[in-house]
């Protein structure tokens, strides 16, 4: 089968149908384009995303099944909401958006992720984020960032692209208290994309493309968050243990 190929002069040209995705490399859909913040929305509302290497063509991805995160449903583990107890991290939203990504590409030992975040991605992010649909979230320990995630919301659908930790625990917290802002506000959905065994250990599952595709259809249409974002004050006492009965 060859690949379909995408104009990157015309942002406005249909992407293929995710169902003719390729099976072997797993949900490779099409090349080309762009990353211009008109197409890539388009592509996040229909379960699309970009991924590729420095000196590849930019290579778009919708892959089955996908790995979702309901809000109300990642699992926090007793160590970390006691690490959220003793206030060893501060977290925050949209503060440090640049360091994040520029964290979440820098190589880590023993392997390659984070090489996929080429320049034409951070700038394409950075360019998101600027408009207010590209957000991150930070873990800080005694001034020091050592963890955090980004993504991109689209209504009320949250697509997780990357996130990064240099201590225990940090990456686990921001995406905790992601999921407790977007609870908070109605989100119905963290796409996580492919599965990892850290984020399935957070709560994550596998669901087929279409029934993916089918939440997409009903959640990314409705009103959403557009940035900046900020944390509500007592999103902590979502996290914590009740205290001890008298």
């Amino acid at each position: 089968m060859r690949l379909p190929w995408l104009d990157p002069h015309n942002d406005g040209q249909p992407f293929p149908p995710p169902d003719r995705a390729l099976t072997e490399p797993d949900g490779l859909l099409a090349a080309g384009g762009s990353l211009a913040p008109r197409r890539l929305l388009r592509a996040y509302r229909q379960g699309i995303f970009p991924w590729y290497s420095v000196g590849q063509p930019i290579l778009w991805w919708s892959p089955d099944p996908r790995l979702v995160l309901f809000p109300e449903s990642v699992n926090v583990s007793r160590s970390l909401r006691q690490t959220l107890k003793k206030g060893r991290f501060t977290l925050t939203a949209d503060t440090a958006f640049e360091a994040v990504i520029a964290a979440c590409a820098a190589p880590r030992a023993g392997q390659e992720t984070g090489t996929w975040i080429t320049p034409e991605m951070n700038r394409a992010y950075h360019r998101l984020h600027r408009l207010g649909h590209a957000h991150s979230m930070e873990t800080w320990h005694q001034g020091e960032l050592v963890g955090g995630l980004y993504g991109v919301a689209v209504g009320q659908v949250f697509f997780g692209e990357s996130m990064f930790s240099t201590m225990s625990d940090a990456s686990k917290a921001a995406l905790v208290i992601l999921a407790a802002q977007l609870r908070r506000w109605g989100f119905a959905l963290i796409d996580c994309q492919v599965r990892t065994e850290h984020l399935a250990r957070m709560g994550a599952i596998e669901i087929a493309r279409a029934t993916f595709l089918r939440l997409l259809d009903r959640y990314c249409p409705l009103p959403g968050r557009d940035g900046p974002w900020r944390l509500d004050d007592d999103l902590f006492a979502d996290l914590l243990p009740p205290p001890a009965p008298p």
